[in-house]
């Protein structure tokens, strides 16, 4: 009789163990395998203009999920934010040693970095310093070692910025160049990468290789009145990944430097396909006003220098 009870009661415990299984299984199966990444930026308003559109684009896997942080400060080279992580470490008490917002607070990047296990950091230049090797350093050092400090399992990643708009009035001159600056910014960007053993988001490549397709010739329209213009006329600027021209108080302003949406999207699709590995270019969502063929073709260019390793023809040698 025991051994009869006993049989019984592991074939019923062993029928219940097969059905949670299944059920599990049926789960997952509905559901799908859920890929989180736990991601913290530490910049400016280039990764602003670059993570914008990330979350939509996440969300619109149907597979993926995204926790994103965002360490920023309009204009902040990696000098600033290292001096202000040492602020907060010599007072915590001082708050310029918070310059930051983290969960609906005021927050030091030592607090970021402990409230959160990240699995990656990104760390980009101060887009005017970008093309400068000489502002990285000790800084992207300095930064690297302070984020492995207080966030040991994470991967420090850098984010490489862009070239301004080949029409920049301010930067570009006396032979100084869009396709220069792309150039020099690389070479810093791979050379400090190398220094510290840290992979690259390719954002900047993306941008100089949509700027140098036949698909994306952003020309400026020479028959716009820039001088004596009025609100609300604007030249046009088709295929531009950069904010351009714009009024503000009955002024005409020139943005060379931010993304447009279209930059915006672009970068966020380098992103994704950076971090979650997948084909960015099965993804629906576009920004609003975007056709459906430039979204296609902005989608095509992260994926090539993504996963196809594809980069400009004007690529220099420390990239190569």
């Amino acid at each position: 009789m025991n051994n009869l009870i006993r049989s019984l009661i592991y074939g019923l415990l062993t029928f219940l163990v097969i059905d949670l299984a299944a059920q599990e299984n049926t789960v997952s199966a509905e559901k799908g395998d859920v890929r989180q990444i736990r991601l913290l930026a530490i910049g400016n308003s280039f990764s602003g203009n670059a993570s914008k559109y990330l979350k939509d684009i996440v969300k619109d896997s149907g597979n993926c999920e995204l926790v994103f942080a965002h360490a920023s400060i309009g204009g902040c080279p990696m000098e600033k934010h290292w001096n202000l992580a040492q602020k907060y470490e010599a007072n915590p008490d001082d708050p310029e040693g918070k310059p930051y917002t983290f969960n609906g607070k005021k927050a030091s990047l030592k607090e970021i970095l402990q409230g959160g296990k990240w699995q990656y950091v990104s760390i980009q230049q101060f887009s005017m310093f970008s093309y400068k090797i000489d502002t990285y350093r000790p800084y992207a050092k300095n930064l690297y070692d302070y984020i492995k400090k207080y966030a040991p399992d994470a991967e420090v990643i850098i984010h490489q910025t862009w070239a301004y708009r080949a029409d920049d009035k301010q930067l570009f001159k006396d032979g100084f160049t869009s396709v220069k600056m792309y150039q020099q910014l690389t070479d810093a960007y791979t050379t400090i990468a190398k220094e510290l053993g840290c992979r690259i988001i390719p954002v900047g490549a993306a941008f100089q290789l949509a700027y140098e397709s036949p698909e994306w010739q952003f020309k400026h329209d020479d028959s716009f009145d820039y001088k004596n213009a009025k609100p609300p006329e604007l030249p046009k600027e088709v295929h531009s990944l950069n904010a351009g021209y714009s009024w503000k108080d009955k002024k005409l302003n020139f943005d060379s430097h931010h993304a447009n949406s279209a930059g915006e999207y672009l970068g966020g699709c380098v992103w994704f396909e950076f971090f979650f590995k997948e084909d960015v270019r099965k993804i629906k969502f576009k920004p609003q006003k975007m056709s459906d063929e430039d979204a296609t073709f902005l989608r095509d260019i992260a994926h090539r220098v993504v996963t196809d390793n594809t980069r400009p023809g004007c690529v220099s040698k420390a990239s190569e």
